[in-house]
């Protein structure tokens, strides 16, 4: 009988696409147990391609979860309490988390702090297996105008003039940003058909953006698709550095920053990204696809 694994990630797409390595390696270390991933339902298509997950609850934010005495819970959603406490209302046998677990670091890489979890109950975790897939670069060059929060969304003007000096565009977002991607098209000159915000669902994102020549976007999800599948991208940073959540240094990836942090919720564009120039962006393109 397979013993259960409860891991806990109730969070967007970005997010699930940095714990990748340790789900990972949870799967190297117990591959006759089940493992059971809780995340919002949406997420669903990206979980085959990790070869990490066997189930699946739908699970928004830290909980509550839905399940019953789990052998071994896993918190990979925060240091707590809420998750914590979720996950220990599911009477698990063990459990792995910061709560309990190592004292939490500032400073640290997304992906690296999971696996860092990971490493101190034993388990090895390499943060360079983030690898879905690689792109063969026949598909766009997708622009993705759009971030979670006003303070990571460069100006669409600046995304526009970006998207008009490069060939084969396509301009990507959520429902909520098809009018954000519509204003980035129009002042590029590029024809309605080349705007797929909110015609997308996320397989067909992921889809997209696995055969992609290259992905120009601010800090959001769209950009760990890009470093999944090996996708040339330029990525802006503004109130967060790369150093938190950028993707990995080398293979035809940028991630700019200006040098400045500031909130990343803030309801205004954070002043160091608009530092960032078109021409920077442009210059930067053309290094990753040359």
């Amino acid at each position: 009988m397979a013993l259960d694994v409860l891991v806990l990630r109730g969070l967007g797409l970005g997010d699930l696409l940095t714990a990748v390595p340790a789900l990972r390696a949870l799967r190297q270390a117990f591959p006759e147990h089940r493992i059971t991933l809780a995340t919002p339902a949406y997420l669903a298509p990206l979980l085959p391609l990790t070869g990490a997950v066997d189930d699946h609850l739908d699970v928004r934010g830290p909980g509550p979860v839905p399940f019953e005495r789990p052998d071994l819970a896993v918190n990979l959603h925060g240091r707590g309490p809420q998750s914590v406490e979720a996950l220990l209302r599911t009477q698990p046998g063990k459990l792995f988390s910061y709560e309990v677990g190592p004292p939490w670091r500032d400073g640290v890489h997304e992906v690296r702090r999971w696996c860092d979890l990971l490493e101190w109950y034993g388990v090895r975790a390499d943060p360079q297996d983030l690898t879905l897939g690689v792109s063969d670069r026949s598909g766009p060059v997708i622009v993705h105008p759009g971030a979670a929060s006003p303070a990571r969304r460069w100006p669409p003007e600046r995304f526009a003039r970006v998207a008009a000096l490069l060939d084969d565009v396509v301009v990507t977002g959520s429902a909520e940003e098809a009018g954000l991607a519509r204003k980035v098209a129009e002042l590029a000159g590029l024809p309605a058909d080349r705007v797929l915000a909110g015609r997308t669902s996320l397989s067909e994102l992921i889809d997209l953006v696995s055969r992609a020549r290259l992905v120009v976007c601010g800090d959001t999800g769209v950009g760990h698709l890009a470093t999944a599948f090996c996708v040339p991208s330029v990525v802006l940073f503004g109130p967060v550095p790369p150093m938190h959540w950028g993707p990995p240094p080398g293979w035809r990836h940028v991630a700019l920053w200006a040098g400045r942090r500031g909130d990343p919720h803030g309801s205004e564009v954070d002043p160091g990204l608009l530092e960032i120039e078109v021409s920077e962006v442009v210059d930067a393109a053309m290094e990753v696809t040359s």
